[in-house]
């Protein structure tokens, strides 16, 4: 069985995806930045920004069933990687009491310029 959520975010219809997908026990979660009631949250601070990701995340993971705890691997998405400790910092205190594996790749750019982060995880529920 397959379930599919949205968050409602700008893009999702547009683009044509899901903001969670549950596939049995596993449940995975893509585009989550720092976008909040249609508003960049964070300005210019990576680390703010990131803790809206990971804030987004853990709200899709609740709407298919999982947690934070759940979590076995995220992939972070960063626009200027020379500031991947702040990043790095978010990440850690959203997901650090069952860290999973992770990446954190520095990229040219997001669906936004205003945006400098973009986060995906990947959960087994069992």
């Amino acid at each position: 069985m397959i379930e599919r959520f949205s968050s409602g975010g700008p893009w999702e219809e547009r683009v044509g995806y899901s903001r969670a997908v549950r596939a049995g026990p596993f449940v995975f979660v893509a585009g989550c930045t720092a976008m909040a009631d249609g508003a960049v949250v964070g300005g210019d601070d990576p680390y703010e920004q990131m803790r809206q990701a990971c804030a987004n995340a853990v709200a899709a993971l609740a709407q298919a069933g999982a947690t934070a705890a759940d979590v076995v691997q995220t992939r972070m998405f960063v626009t200027d990687i020379s500031r991947w400790e702040q990043i790095a910092r978010a990440h850690a205190e959203a997901f650090g009491a069952a860290p999973p594996a992770s990446a954190m790749l520095g990229v040219a750019g997001l669906i936004d310029s205003r945006l400098l982060v973009e986060l995906e995880a990947l959960a087994f529920v069992s």
